[in-house]
């Protein structure tokens, strides 16, 4: 078993839970991703954080190009590892 992972990075907490809400309908996701808040560094105000979706991915099935296009309607990017 393979410990993949995709880090989506979101621009709101609203665009996050939209894409874990998505997720489901467009690429059939058996596991509830992980919200993450990631303050940018020495930012303290909450409107500068960005968030991460973090989606486990063991049987390596979510093409990273698939995923890339989708999470970019919501004017956010995949981290590459």
């Amino acid at each position: 078993m393979s410990d993949v992972r995709h880090v989506l990075v979101l621009p709101d907490r609203d665009a996050a839970e939209e894409v874990v809400a998505a997720l489901g309908e467009r690429f059939g996701v058996d596991e509830e991703p992980r919200l993450v808040r990631d303050a940018l560094a020495g930012e303290d105000d909450a409107e500068d954080a960005q968030w991460l979706v973090v989606l486990r991915d063991e049987k390596g099935r979510l093409d990273p190009r698939d995923l890339d296009e989708f999470v970019g309607e919501w004017d956010g990017w995949r981290e590459e590892p």
